[in-house]
């Protein structure tokens, strides 16, 4: 496709979407009516329309990405990009116009605008040179004369540096090692964590005055998200998400900390001695937080601990875990009833321990056997009137009862670290295969040579670059002070696209996919746990999207009528 068609082809989904952001706008606002009572949102009648709510946020997450990707396209972008943003625009209007037509038709509203659009010849048009068979092929063939090098970011100096530092370092350190500890079920040995340790990802985003490397004025979104896509090309469970759980425990520190504990427990972390984990989810309680039950019972200078925390990742190497706790004894109280508690324990490779503190009690620990993710291994935790001092409740006795709180603002940065991750392992099986397309010949030709792996891989390179574009938007809406429901967006989108891309980097490896000698094999099984965890996609999308968009919607109305009165 000629250049100049391209822009033109640009210039009319950005018009389509132009127009089908009306359409999504007003399902949203009929949407909480439906979800509503005297202006205020219903929780019965929310869950009463769980399937509306969760496609609304799926077609929330295309639709941003797409206005994302054709919003960014200039004439200095490269054509194979430009061929990418068609690509991904054509396959989210379908999408978002599919989930809108349900939803209208389930709150009986008119179809005539939806209807209108479907039968533009400009959404012929878009469809056709855009993702029609010539050009997917087209596309992926652009894709492959790039080397896969797809997804462009303009990224400040500073970044630039970083990225490819650590690209290097997972290619050259972190790759060689990571199939084995995959296969053998291994603890990550210090043969990466004290390399990593120099080089300062535990401190990413801790402030400088507390020994990290974000800036004392603002967070640094941007060199988090840039490092563990670098990393997580090369491991996800081995590099890639080892910056997590500091970054969550951080930012709680900073959050709801004393200065004493900032002093304390800050530089401690950056330095990565002692490592973290997060110990929030129960047996019972998955991502429902508020109705956390591991109990605290307060006793002379301090709290014991009683009751179980599930898949608490890295909890055998962690020396530090950060606990939220029912310091509450009122289970009514809900989520502000929840504090969170440091817990200090010995580093182990084991997978299970067994540890009794000099103030009494005891905890166990024990690896949860997983079909992917191996490296960092999830644990279920035990308490047995864990002895845990005062000094080790965030914010001390001003932190009682806020631990929700504390915990939500550690969680942010986490679910874009995790759309990062998500990128990282998209790029890394969109890579391989289209070494394997080169190398591997099916019926006497390269399997890059037929249509088909052309277009599978044009909608995947489509996916990444995406998914890419969109983390690095809201990673600056972060750094703003914005961004927060986006972020859960984002992360939403890209570790879905991260099951899609793995599965079609598999496909096109065929018998050799389904291997475990070969890493998309890995890449697979790691990418399915990127929906599950930080957030499953069903929370993210009921809990956190659909209802900020909602709330959104009823405030917006609520704010007209009291412009007009």
């Amino acid at each position: 496709m000629d250049p100049t068609l391209i822009h033109a082809t640009l210039h009319n989904a950005a018009a389509l979407l132009a127009r089908l952001r009306p359409c999504f706008d007003h399902g949203v606002t009929q949407l909480a009516q439906a979800c509503s009572d005297q202006g205020k949102l219903s929780n019965t009648k929310l869950d009463a329309h769980q399937v509306l709510c969760f496609e609304l946020a799926w077609a929330s997450a295309d639709l941003l990405a797409a206005e994302t990707v054709t919003s960014g396209v200039t004439m200095h972008t490269s054509q194979v990009d430009a061929r990418l943003a068609l690509v991904f625009t054509a396959d989210a209007i379908a999408a978002v116009l599919a989930r809108l037509d349900g939803l209208y038709l389930d709150l009986k509203l008119d179809l005539a605008p939806l209807q209108s659009i479907a039968a533009d010849p400009a959404w012929a048009d878009l469809r056709r040179e855009g993702a029609g068979a010539a050009a997917l092929e087209a596309a992926g063939r652009a894709v492959a004369e790039a080397q896969g090098e797809v997804g462009y970011v303009a990224l400040p100096e500073n970044l630039v540096m970083a990225q490819d530092a650590f690209r290097r370092f997972a290619a050259d350190v972190v790759a060689p090692q990571a199939e084995a500890i995959h296969r053998h079920d291994l603890t990550v040995p210090e043969t990466l964590l004290a390399p990593l340790r120099e080089m300062g990802v535990f401190g990413l985003s801790i402030p400088e005055r507390f020994g990290g490397s974000a800036p004392d004025d603002r967070d640094d979104t941007l060199m988090m998200v840039t490092v563990t896509e670098a990393l997580s090309e090369a491991s996800l469970a081995a590099a890639g998400s080892l910056i997590t759980r500091p970054e969550i425990l951080s930012r709680a520190l900073l959050s709801g900390g004393t200065e004493a504990q900032k002093q304390h427990w800050l530089p401690k972390i950056a330095a990565g001695d002692p490592l973290c984990a997060i110990a929030i989810t129960e047996p019972d309680y998955g991502s429902d937080v508020a109705a956390l039950s591991l109990k605290g019972t307060r006793v002379a200078g301090g709290w014991r601990l009683n009751g179980a925390k599930t898949w608490c990742t890295f909890a055998g190497k962690a020396g530090l875990l950060m606990v939220v706790t029912r310091t509450d004894p009122d289970k009514s109280a809900g989520y502000k009833g929840l504090s969170i508690l440091l817990v200090e324990k010995p580093s182990t490779d084991a997978h299970e321990f067994n540890y009794e503190p000099e103030g009494g009690g005891r905890l166990r620990g024990k690896a949860i056997p997983t079909i992917g993710y191996r490296g960092m291994h999830s644990f279920d935790l035990s308490f047995e009137d864990f002895f845990v001092p005062d000094a080790n409740v965030i914010g001390e006795a001003g932190g009682l009862g806020k631990g929700f709180y504390f915990t939500m603002a550690g969680m942010m940065g986490g679910r874009l670290q995790t759309a990062a991750r998500a990128c990282g392992v998209m790029r890394a099986a969109l890579l391989a295969s289209l070494q394997y397309s080169r190398d591997r010949k099916v019926f006497g030709s390269p399997l890059l040579a037929y249509p088909l792996t052309l277009a599978k891989l044009a909608r995947m390179a489509a996916r990444f670059s995406a998914c890419r574009q969109l983390a690095y938007v809201i990673a600056t809406l972060l750094d703003k002070g914005g961004g927060r429901m986006e972020a859960s967006l984002v992360k939403l989108l890209a570790c879905r696209s991260a099951e899609l891309v793995t599965r079609e980097a598999l496909q096109l490896h065929g018998g050799m996919g389904y291997a475990e000698e070969t890493p998309v094999s890995r890449y697979f099984v790691d990418a399915r746990v990127l929906s599950i965890f930080e957030g499953a996609e069903e929370t993210l999308a009921l809990k956190v999207v659909a209802r900020s968009l909602l709330e959104g919607a009823l405030n917006g109305a609520a704010n007209k009528r009291g412009t007009s009165s």
